[in-house]
């Protein structure tokens, strides 16, 4: 075996992972033992966007790959309908298969960033095309494999039942449908975060018992902040950068970490050297401006999906704004033909807001500028002649003009 190939697994083993079940020495033995294993990684389709807290996820998986071995990344289109329960206080709203649709449109540009597709490549598969051919007869049957004692273990169940918040009957079998994914694949492997272990381990209970197999779990950290202990990647807590952001927003939103969770940004979800790291959090605490840390932090952040000319076009971009108080000089144009429009339709028309909600909330919090005059009126008429720039927050930036 190639010295280079047991250095990687080495990596594969320790960087941004929790733990592997049965043990990390078994699996260290099958990495090497020159068999092909078969691996995958599922996502369920509850938004658009894969954000960095997957990142953990696909650099595992582009390990695997660049040893040799067989990768699936599943989507759970079938799992998406029925709702996983992890970290929910609440059960989670059913989406269409409409919705569930358009938002695994683009999971697999996002993650060939990170694996290799194609011919003799990863295989994306959906688990609707074997969850959806079960008989009402093959759920029960799957069923039996587990006990209600069993499934009510998770913390989740636990605090609901605690908080007097009703469980549905249905988040009882999210785990038995993802576990059937290892057998219905008859993989040798299955990645996924920490909170995703009780699932998982379904799956490794399933495939004993339906393949007499032994499937190995791998458990990857979460993103958290380690002086609060909430997940970095939080829609709620405002901290989401998403895998399809552009260079200058994922450069400017790592900068907006909290100093106590970049090191996590970076170790998990980067490729920047462990050793360089080190170095790192060695200098902030002898005396470096943690800012100083951040800023190469974000560079390999955005390197990771733009390579290093989009590293650095990034930083001159964040160099401009905030530090020179400039505009980027590849500020792109858009025309819009057709009458005046309110300010809060205009962003949303633009995408430079994702709702009206939100534009307003924009709007109002003074976040919005046309030709550098603050705009504090969502239904102020904006009518475009000639060339305006549109500015919302200090990052985005739009020329629009009539056709």
């Amino acid at each position: 075996m190639p010295e280079t190939n047991k250095e990687l697994v080495k990596e594969l083993l320790e960087r941004g992972i929790d733990k592997v079940y049965p043990s990390k020495e078994e699996l260290e033995k099958a990495l090497l033992s020159g068999r092909r294993l078969r691996i995958y990684l599922g996502a369920d389709a509850t938004g658009p966007h894969l954000h960095f807290g997957h990142a953990t996820n696909f650099l595992t998986l582009k390990r695997l790959q660049q040893l040799g071995h067989e990768i699936i990344f599943l989507i759970g289109d079938f799992t998406s309908q029925i709702g996983d329960p992890t970290d929910k206080a609440s059960a989670r709203q059913p989406l269409t298969r409409q919705q569930i649709k358009a938002n695994f449109k683009t999971f697999k540009k996002q993650a060939a960033k990170f694996i290799k597709f194609g011919w003799g490549g990863a295989k994306v598969r959906f688990n609707s095309s074997w969850l959806g051919e079960m008989s009402f007869a093959d759920v029960v049957r799957l069923a039996q494999n587990f006990t209600v004692q069993q499934m009510i273990q998770r913390d989740m169940f636990q605090e609901r039942i605690k908080a007097d918040k009703p469980i549905g009957l249905h988040e009882f079998l999210y785990p038995l449908m993802q576990g059937y994914d290892s057998v219905a694949m008859d993989v040798d492997l299955e990645v996924g975060g920490t909170d995703q272990t009780f699932n998982m381990l379904v799956g490794r209970d399933l495939q004993k018992k339906y393949k007499n197999k032994e499937k190995f779990v791998l458990t990857t950290k979460l993103l958290v902040n380690p002086a609060t202990d909430k997940k970095l990647m939080n829609k709620s807590e405002g901290g989401l950068i998403n895998l399809d952001d552009s260079p200058e927003d994922i450069f400017g939103k790592v900068m907006a970490i909290d100093d106590a969770g970049m090191f996590a940004l970076a170790e998990f979800s980067t490729e920047m050297p462990m050793a360089e790291i080190a170095k790192l959090k060695e200098q902030v605490e002898g005396g470096m401006n943690p800012r100083d840390a951040k800023f190469k932090i974000a560079a390999a952040a955005v390197e990771l999906l733009y390579g290093v000319e989009g590293a650095k076009q990034a930083q001159e971009n964040f160099v401009k704004i905030f530090s020179e108080h400039d505009k980027p000089t590849d500020i792109p144009m858009k025309q819009l033909a057709g009458a005046p429009r309110q300010l809060v339709d205009l962003l949303v028309e633009v995408e430079l807001a994702p709702s009206k909600s939100e534009a307003r909330r924009l709007i109002e919090q003074g976040a919005v500028k046309i030709d550098d005059v603050k705009k504090t009126d969502p239904t102020e008429n904006i009518k475009i002649d000639g060339e305006i720039l549109l500015q919302v927050g200090k990052r985005h930036f739009l020329r629009l003009s009539r056709p």
